[in-house]
């Protein structure tokens, strides 16, 4: 198995790309300190390459998408981490322990022959991996925009909202490179490692926010709620954390999340009147992969018309915090309009929100 991540094209399917997908992800776990998580990937590697029987490995062994770009490793690991969770695979704990001397691919082997229904159905859609973190990219981003001028009233449009977590932004706090926005204490607080200049400083507003999502997960749900845990990677305690403040939150009141797919979710809301001096935004994070290529020109195609017929008292921008499939980095690019809508990079930023690497 790759001890180094290797740069494979994401689409890429065919013959061996199972294999080099479950690689590349124990190397990128490994890289990042998810040990646990490595080794759950590693153990379903090795069942694969010594021909371990059932459907469910069948399945995988013959994926007929793109593995990568299907995140078919993680799709895995959280129906095996969800089996734990739950209570079903109890002997699992010898791996999420992270104790050392132990037979992972015999474990992992025995959990998926005794609960193959259970994990079949984590292989129908991609991970769900909402997370409060990134909301601290979508406020630094919409500081840099009300820098530019743009009214820092915010009407904020999200797609692939999972749960909705990030749709609940404004009743969180922020401490950007000394710059605090938001409630204090607020409903979580966020204050990631930061590099570069600070961003703006800036009063800004959350008038509103509305999301989507192919597959919506209710918090108030216990049973869909502990499947969005499966896919926090247990090494990332504090994740587990800000899920259950999350959960908590959304209690009181959940966010404004409608079942729609993301380009049909776009061009209703930009077909609604915009009131003057607000500034309407387009925000996603770690989604656009999963977006499938029509519906991605078609939201690209969307934003752009309603661009051209922006004005400065009713601007448009679109904050996107995703993968750069080249450089295998996360970005957070915006575009905004009027202005050009030519897409700034501001940042590199950790997928979850722990650092941001200000550029601008």
């Amino acid at each position: 198995m790759a001890k180094e991540y290797e740069f494979i094209d994401i689409n890429a399917s065919g013959p061996g790309i199972v294999a080099a997908a479950f690689s590349n992800q124990v190397a990128y776990c490994t890289k990042a300190g998810a040990t646990v998580t490595s080794r759950v990937v590693a153990a379903v590697h090795d069942l694969l390459e010594r021909g371990e029987g059932g459907e469910l490995l069948e399945q995988i062994h013959d994926w007929q998408g793109a593995p990568l770009a299907d995140a078919l490793p993680l799709r895995v690991a959280g129906g095996i981490h969800a089996l734990y969770l739950g209570g079903k695979a109890p002997a699992l704990g010898a791996i999420y322990r992270d104790e050392q001397g132990v037979d992972d691919a015999t474990l992992v082997a025995a959990a998926i022959h005794a609960h193959e229904a259970d994990l079949l159905p984590w292989l129908d859609g991609p991970p769900q991996t909402n997370e409060a973190g990134r909301s601290a990219n979508f406020i630094a981003a919409m500081l840099w925009l009300a820098e530019q001028g743009l009214p820092p009233r915010f009407q904020c449009l999200e797609i692939g909202s999972s749960a909705g977590i990030n749709l609940m932004l404004a009743r969180y706090h922020y401490d950007l490179a000394g710059v605090q926005v938001g409630p204090e204490p607020g409903a979580m607080r966020f204050a990631p490692e930061w590099q570069g200049n600070p961003p703006p400083g800036h009063r800004i507003e959350i008038v509103s926010t509305k999301g989507c999502d192919v597959a919506p997960v209710d918090l108030a749900d216990p049973a869909q709620a502990l499947r969005l845990k499966a896919y926090i990677w247990p090494e990332h305690k504090v994740r587990f954390e800000r899920m259950e403040a999350a959960i908590a939150e959304a209690a009181k009141s959940p966010p404004d999340l409608v079942h729609m797919n993301a380009a049909d979710f776009i061009e209703a809301e930009l077909a609604r009147p915009q009131e003057a001096g607000n500034t309407r935004v387009l925000m996603h994070s770690i989604v656009w992969q999963y977006v499938p290529a029509d519906q991605q020109a078609r939201v690209t195609a969307a934003m752009e018309a309603a661009g051209a017929r922006a004005t400065p008292e009713r601007p448009l921008a679109w904050i996107a915090l995703e993968a750069n499939r080249v450089l295998h980095l996360h970005e957070l690019v915006v575009r905004y309009w009027p202005g050009g809508g030519e897409p700034v990079m501001l940042a590199r930023a950790h997928p979850h929100g722990a650092s941001i690497d200000w550029k601008i």
